[in-house]
């Protein structure tokens, strides 16, 4: 959102051309017939900046917003153009006008470099007419913020030189007999500051209509009242509603965006479909995701910057950092020299001169789908292979879709109007839309799903050394690059904030209801039965997992069970994919404004609007809260346009009713700061209002900045005194409670002075590890899972050993101890559960001349001992036993809520349970029990 708000269609609109002397000059050279003509300097003739109305007419309508509505313009200021004048270079200004007048432009928009990128191969006056053309621009202020422009050249015929009308910039046709000696270019060049390609190129061509040739117009009032009329012009809210204007001969649609943190999508997305393979596409989003300096080449100007705003779309929600210039003209040429990362288009003549100049490269050819590098590097850069399996389940979705529209032509019946034509095509073009954005947005997913593994979300760490031990080998040469990326960093700065993007959501609609209700509870860090239960045993997934665990529990969402590389899910899921179909949308029409340039027909413009939408308000159920909020918010802004503050916070307080994820507050706080003293009494005797002005005014006073460092997890290097080992392992997440790290700290450094050198360190770490890898891959049968609770979970497992219950593995829940017996079928035996024990005993039993360690349970509900020959496991088990079993006898003896109970425990559990080499570890170095006593 904006953060100026009404914002118009239109930032600013420029007619770029040549004044009037260098065309006369020009055209005689035609005269004269010179063979060739060097091309002319094209100059900025107008610029049309809102506001568009008198501000002595509209003051009483306007003052309000006004006040909103202020940015930080540079102001240009240009003596009044003459006839007979010499050529100035600047902008002209209607005569009625005094000497001199100032025209506002936005700051950040850059006229100097403006008509080079309207001509970017050069203005050249032509001896015939040419057909008006199309391409758009993008411009990247310091701060990364980005303004879009579309240009339409047009050619105007000169005769005898050039005849100017009423001084102004345009050429009018001498109605005689004589040939027109040459044809002079010009552009109208519109800025917005929202991606609308397609709808400000339909305006566009709306506009070249009453530009023709052989026409006497005024070319600059038109290009004005156009300009006006976009300005009237909002950006619909995120969310199920479409604009429509008609701008003749067209119907216009303004498309929104899905919500509010998803780009505007208003082109064409198969377009790299058409221009490369799929494979080809994997390797420029490779490239795009390694950073590397991108140069697209093409003949046709308007496919570099849609061809490159295809690719970024398709990354979303990752996004490009670095440096975005589309279209370089051929003064830019030397921006590719840059050292930095980039992503650029030139001309595809500039090819050879590009690739001899510069040196590591990426040269992508949209004309014939090539992809190559600049040879001047002693090295020829690599492009690493995108993850084999996300690699071809792209491949086999794009080959499947229809990226013809004659073909989906063949069985409709013929159009009969221009309208039917136009909506049917858009209607087309929006569901192949829709489909290609889920088929890059899984690509994403299925590259990057298993980050969040390896994510400490309490200390903002990601452990990448980890995170790359669990790739495919293939695959690795594509992370190492990848991991290293500003790209990269702001994707991990979003899991870790827990922004709810594209990825988010298609990351809940993939998890089961246990994983949803792990987002509001704490999950345990081992599968539960239901998830051992729910998934069916796979080979390669328990490799997979043996290979590393790596920081498990570190987060709320528990990671998903199955892995990427599962085949049988990669089905499932291109499945789904595959049947999604886009939401439905709802098209509003938007008044008609028949003179945009007169105040009084502005504020009648307005007037339509809220009522329109004031009428179709009450129409609706009120059940339809998403459409209600769109209408709402309309309303808002268009009462906010027209000065009236109160009706406008009404507006904006209902949709904490209906939609709060559109809500405004960045304007609504500024229009609270202008509020005069009079309406603001008014307000708070309306208790809504109030209520809302209280909500936003201390939301502001709460604000604090979000901590977006995000560390990535190293073993350390030097010695750690007691403060440094407590960060290193809450950072791993071995453990978060920190006493317990003191005593682990007191245990590790028994004997020696209070520092940990960082070879124990690694080796204690690297233990953990194993023992953590080796409870993941516990599979039970189902006839053993049937006997558990669907919470529970494996915490350990002992070796085969010989009991008093037969031989067998004796396996830890949270809950109880059970045997897993040996042989043809395994079964189980319960052992006992932790409320049940009455005694705990580490003794030895005799077998000919040795001594056994030996774990005895004694139960109350059962007679008979459990015995195990658990030898060099048995004090381990031992310690364990007792600790648990304390916990249970503790909360039962204080009467604990279970909710109190999860607190106690798990702090036990986080440390006693979830981490078994922390515990034969201190017990093989310090030789007492974790805890001074049962009980503590």
């Amino acid at each position: 959102m904006e953060d100026v708000l009404p914002a118009g269609l239109l930032e600013l609109c420029a007619l770029v051309g040549v004044p009037r002397e260098r065309a006369r000059e020009a055209s005689q050279g035609f005269q004269k017939k010179v063979r060739s003509l060097p091309p002319l300097d094209p100059e900025v003739l107008s610029v049309f900046v809102p506001p568009f109305t008198s501000k002595d007419e509209s003051q009483s309508t306007t003052t309000y917003c006004n006040n909103v509505n202020k940015t930080k313009r540079r102001s240009f200021r240009k003596k009044k153009e003459r006839p007979k004048a010499e050529n100035v270079k600047g902008l002209n200004v209607d005569h009625r006008v005094p000497d001199t007048e100032d025209i506002s432009v936005p700051k950040d928009i850059d006229l100097v470099g403006l008509p080079e990128l309207c001509f970017p191969g050069g203005l050249y006056i032509s001896s015939e007419s040419k057909e008006d053309h199309i391409h758009f621009l993008v411009f990247t202020d310091v701060c990364g913020n980005r303004t879009y422009g579309v240009v339409a050249q047009y050619y105007q015929p000169i005769q005898d030189g050039c005849i100017p009308a009423n001084g102004q910039a345009h050429w009018e046709s001498v109605q005689t007999g004589k040939a027109f000696a040459c044809f002079v270019p010009f552009a109208v060049c519109v800025i917005s500051r929202y991606p609308y390609f397609n709808a400000l190129k339909d305006c566009l061509s709306c506009l070249l209509v009453h530009l023709r040739p052989f026409k006497d117009i005024d070319a600059e009032d038109h290009i004005k009242e156009f300009a006006a009329k976009l300005f009237l012009i909002p950006s619909p809210p995120p969310g199920p509603l479409h604009l429509i204007f008609n701008m003749k001969p067209l119907q216009i649609i303004i498309p929104s965006r899905e919500d509010p943190d998803s780009p505007i999508i208003d082109l064409d997305l198969h377009l790299p479909l058409l221009c490369f393979k799929p494979k080809q596409v994997l390797q420029v989003m490779t490239c795009i995701l390694t950073e590397q300096r991108i140069v697209f080449f093409s003949s046709d100007w308007a496919l570099l910057t849609l061809v490159a705003e295809c690719f970024m779309l398709y990354l979303h929600p990752l996004q490009w950092q670095h440096t975005f210039v589309p279209i370089l003209s051929h003064q830019m040429l030397d921006f590719v020299m840059a050292p930095t990362s980039f992503l650029m288009g030139c001309h595809v003549d500039h090819f050879e001169e590009v690739s001899k100049e510069a040196e590591d490269l990426i040269l992508i050819n949209i004309n014939n789908g090539d992809i190559t590098s600049s040879k001047l590097s002693e090295r020829e850069t690599e492009i690493p292979d995108v993850p084999l399996e996300a690699a071809e389940i792209f491949v086999k979705r794009v080959q499947s879709l229809q990226l013809h529209y004659d073909l989906e032509l063949c069985h409709l019946t013929s159009g009969i109007n221009l309208s039917e034509l136009q909506m049917r095509r858009r209607a087309w073009h929006q569901k192949l839309n829709t489909e290609v954005q889920q088929i890059t947005l899984q690509l994403i997913f299925n590259i990057f799903r298993e980050v969040k593994d390896h994510l400490n979300y309490e200390h903002r760490v990601f452990n990448s050394e980890e995170f790359l031990k669990t790739r495919a080998p293939g695959d690795q040469p594509f992370y190492k690059k990848v991991l290293e990326t500003y790209m990269f960093h702001s994707f991990l700065k979003a899991r870790l904030n827990r922004r709810m993007d594209a990825f988010a959501r298609l990351e809940l609609s993939t998890q089961t209801e246990e994983d949803r209700l792990n987002l509001m509870l704490d999950s345990p860090r081992r599968p539960t039965m239901e998830k051992m239960a729910s998934k069916r045993f796979n080979p390669q997934y328990m490799i997979s997992r043996r290979m590393v665990i790596s920081m498990p529990n570190l987060q709320d969402i528990k990671p998903q069970g199955n892995p990427i590389k599962n085949s049988s899910l990669r089905r499932a899921e291109t499945e789904r994919a595959r049947k999604f179909s886009p939401k439905s949308v709802s098209m509003f029409r938007i008044p008609e404004v028949h003179f945009p340039l007169v105040s009084q027909c502005v504020h009648s413009y307005y007037t339509d609007f809220i009522n329109h939408l004031s009428r179709t308000i009450s129409n609706l159920p009120p059940d339809d809260s998403a459409l209600l909020a769109r209408y709402f918010y309309l309303r808002g802004l268009i009462s906010l346009t027209e000065g009236k503050l109160l009706n406008a916070l009404s507006d904006f307080q209902n949709l904490y009713k209906t939609d709060i994820r559109i809500f405004p507050t960045d304007l609504v706080r500024k229009m609270i700061e202008i509020l005069p003293p009079s309406e603001r009494s008014q307000a708070d005797r309306k208790p809504e209002l109030k209520r809302l002005i209280s909500q936003v005014t201390e939301k502001q006073r709460e604000m604090t900045k979000v901590d977006d460092h995000v560390k990535n997890f190293e073993l350390p290097k030097t010695h750690m005194q007691l403060d440094d080992f407590v960060k290193r392992i809450q950072e791993s997440g071995i453990v978060k409670d920190i006493e317990t790290i003191h005593r682990l700290f007191d245990a590790l450094t028994v004997g020696h002075q209070k520092q940990i050198d960082p070879e124990t360190f690694r080796d204690f770490y690297n233990y953990w590890k194993e023992t953590e890898a080796e409870v993941q891959e516990v599979n039970l049968p189902p006839t053993v899972i049937e006997y558990l609770d669907k919470n529970e979970c494996v915490y350990k497992l002992s070796c085969s050993v010989k009991t008093t219950y037969g031989v067998g593995k004796i396996a830890m829940t949270q809950k109880r101890l059970f045997l897993l017996t040996e042989g043809g079928r395994p079964g189980y035996i319960e052992i006992s559960t932790f409320r049940d024990i009455e005694e705990v005993k580490s003794t030895t039993v005799a077998f000919l001349v040795l001594r056994i360690p030996t774990l005895r349970i004694k139960t109350v509900s059962k007679k008979d001992i459990f015995e195990a020959n658990l030898k060099t496991e048995c004090d381990l088990w031992h310690l364990m036993v007792k600790e648990m079993w304390a916990g249970k006898k503790m909360s039962d003896d204080h009467k604990v809520t279970a909710g109190k109970i999860r607190s106690i425990q798990s702090s036990l559990w986080d440390f006693l349970i979830g981490h078994f080499s922390l515990s034969f570890l201190l017990t093989f170095l310090s030789g007492s029990s974790l805890y001074s006593s049962s009980t503590d």
